[in-house]
């Protein structure tokens, strides 16, 4: 294992001390929680929107905190849930009058963390908090890690819409609607190239040769919907692209986001690769890209591979992405 690590059980709460570093003006956190917030969050007009998850996925989540987006962000270690201390923490930190909503990918040890924290702060602190489950990945109806679809790249859509509508004073119960359509109108679908190495297990978490594809991999490196032989930029792009666009209908004459995701070891180049393809395969169906993204959102540490997400816009949807937002990773 090559990487730059100091000591695997150092690695979560060093890199998140190294974000903290780099955006002083712009967050603060308690390392002892594995949690980042905005530096002016609470607010008590204000409903504050965290999330939370497995470390390994960077820029998701604690990189995706500051106004128009996130207000904060608990992390576990590399590919498992946040304690429920840590989540608990987190909303009792984010708690305002207005409310807290807590966006949690459909994975068992997130739910499970985070149906217990919300029944802690709700029976012993009395504080108002909802949360949503995010829900986009298509490759596979059950996994390892979940019962139902994993939520993957579109978390950055969820997030983003319901950081702008909180930013504009909607209500608790408006913010979680707003996530509900959003994850009504995402889809997601991703593909490995290599495996990749947590820091504390030191080997791949899984096998694969050199002229194989694992289709519809999860990002913890979950097997996904078949193993197949490599095949070239533009058909590798075609198959995402049409379990996205299949799943739900996407009829001509819509306005789409278009994400390209890298896993997290695909060079920018490649990304764009595929992005040329998956971009006239929309036009092919006589879909209009409104709002386009490539890059890395949602990673498995250096996992070679990539994701496409499609959003199926409404008029508010589309504003909400046009929305400002400053984070740690600038995506937006």
């Amino acid at each position: 294992m090559k990487k730059f690590v100091n000591t695997p059980e150092d690695f979560v709460p060093e890199f998140m001390a190294g974000v903290l570093a780099a955006n002083p003006d712009l967050l603060e956190g308690n390392l002892e929680y594995q949690m980042i917030k905005r530096k002016d969050a609470p607010r008590d007009n204000k409903v504050s929107v965290i999330q939370g998850s497995g470390s390994g996925h960077e820029p998701a989540h604690v990189m995706a905190v500051g106004p128009g987006m996130l207000d904060g962000a608990c992390q576990g270690p590399v590919f498992a849930a946040p304690p429920v201390d840590a989540c608990y923490e987190t909303i009792k930190a984010l708690a305002t009058p207005a409310g807290v909503l807590v966006l949690v990918n459909n994975y068992q040890g997130d739910r499970m963390a985070w149906d217990t924290a919300v029944e802690m702060a709700q029976g012993m602190d009395d504080i108002k908090v909802d949360q949503f489950i995010i829900n986009d990945d298509v490759a596979v109806q059950d996994s390892l890690y979940t019962v139902g679809r994993r939520g993957v790249a579109g978390n950055f859509f969820v997030m983003k819409c319901c950081g702008a509508a909180a930013e504009e004073g909607k209500t608790l119960e408006e913010v979680k609607a707003v996530a509900e359509r959003v994850n009504a109108n995402v889809r997601t679908m991703g593909v490995a190239l290599t495996s990749c190495i947590p820091p504390a297990k030191g080997t791949p978490i899984f096998d694969i040769g050199d002229d194989e594809m694992e289709v519809g991999v999860g990002i913890h490196g979950e097997p996904g919907r078949e193993r197949a032989k490599i095949k070239s930029a533009d058909e590798v792009t075609a198959m995402l692209f049409d379990a996205v666009a299949t799943d739900l209908p996407f009829d001509s004459g819509d306005r789409v986001a278009l994400m390209v995701n890298g896993l997290g070891g695909t060079p920018p180049a490649e990304l764009y690769v595929i992005y040329n393809k998956a971009a006239q395969l929309c036009a092919d169906r006589g879909l209009t890209v409104a709002r386009n993204y490539v890059g890395e959102y949602c990673t498995a540490i250096e996992m070679a591979g990539c994701s496409i997400t499609l959003l199926k816009l409404d008029a508010e949807m589309e504003a909400y992405l046009e929305a400002p937002a400053t984070t740690a990773c600038r995506i937006f």
